[in-house]
């Protein structure tokens, strides 16, 4: 890390590098690809793009930073012959001023890659307790998603990625099924479940939760989860705390109109299993496959309570009950 001293703010300059055994396009392609970074970065909780194309575009991300959810709107520009990816925040937000940086990515030697991550920031207001912050979030970040991106490059083609829907048609207001998936610190009361939930929203449409559910087969996980709320419209979420056997899962609720007053609610989940937890405890001696069916069965059986439950909860308040 070294300081720049100028007469506006003091600037930051870092660098993080990472050697991956896989080849440099393979490991820009994940780099360039934005929507993906939910499902690889454990920080990115929702990203998408607002506008351009493969070689530059305006992009939104919603990432945990220090304990927060927060987000921003960055501009990148993208060069796959150098296998760059530069990026400037046009909407920092609080308490970072300005951040841009650049993802490099060349040969490491034997087939694989060197990647470099670098990040130049300045705090609001020059504040020294803010820079040290965005110090720690810098740091602590940029290593989560050079080793995440490690581990996605390095495990490709380990199918252990499992994506599944469930879906429940809702003959209530829309408003009032969104509601109760976003109310989600009245699920213990709701959900038979969901022993508890500890819900922090600090910002409207941002929240961080901790729960604790109960599976079919009465076994208890405590998850924590940031989730990025678009009223009448979309909830998507990150679990930031997963079951032993899950690298990471993210998921989504969806709320679509479906004509003559319907709506049609749909939970997604995407899920990358941890090959090392494989041949653990944590898989109970079973293998891939099996694994596979285990979580698809847990996690699309609370989805499913839940989807019913929000039902009978729209559904009931058309009727006036």
């Amino acid at each position: 890390m070294t300081t720049r001293q100028g007469t506006a703010a003091t600037t930051r300059h870092t660098e993080h590098t990472e050697r991956i055994d896989a080849p440099p396009d393979a490991v820009y392609r994940i780099v360039a690809d934005v929507t993906t970074w939910p499902v690889h970065f454990p920080p990115t909780v929702h990203a998408v793009r607002l506008s351009g194309d493969d070689r530059a575009e305006r992009i939104r991300i919603w990432a945990l930073a220090n304990g927060a959810l927060r987000t921003w709107v960055s501009e990148r520009t993208l060069d796959p012959a150098a296998r760059t990816v530069a990026f400037t925040q046009a909407e920092p937000s609080a308490p970072v001023a300005e951040m841009h940086g650049t993802w490099r990515i060349g040969p490491g030697g034997d087939g694989g890659s060197h990647v470099v991550l670098v990040h130049d920031y300045a705090a609001v207001d020059d504040d020294p307790d803010a820079l040290a912050l965005i110090d720690r979030a810098v740091d602590a970040n940029s290593g989560k998603e050079l080793e995440a991106l490690r581990h996605a490059a390095e495990t490709a083609a380990e199918d252990l990625t499992l994506e599944f829907s469930d879906g429940e048609l809702v003959h209530g207001p829309l408003e009032a099924a969104y509601d109760f998936v976003n109310e989600c610190d009245r699920w213990p009361e709701r959900l038979p479940h969901v022993a508890r939930v500890a819900l922090t929203e600090d910002e409207p449409g941002l929240q961080f939760m901790e729960m604790d559910t109960r599976s079919p087969d009465g076994s208890a996980h405590t998850t924590a989860s940031g989730r990025v709320c678009v009223p009448g419209e979309r909830i998507v979420y990150k679990q930031t705390t997963t079951p032993p056997v899950m690298r990471t899962h993210n998921g989504e609720w969806l709320f679509e109109p479906a004509g003559d007053g319907a709506v049609r609610v749909t939970s997604r989940h995407t899920v990358v299993i941890d090959p090392g937890a494989l041949r653990g405890p944590a898989a109970g001696g079973m293998d891939l496959p099996a694994v596979r069916r285990k979580i698809r069965e847990t996690l699309g059986a609370n989805s499913r309570a839940t989807l019913r439950a929000a039902k009978r909860y729209a559904e009931n308040e058309r009727s006036g009950k």
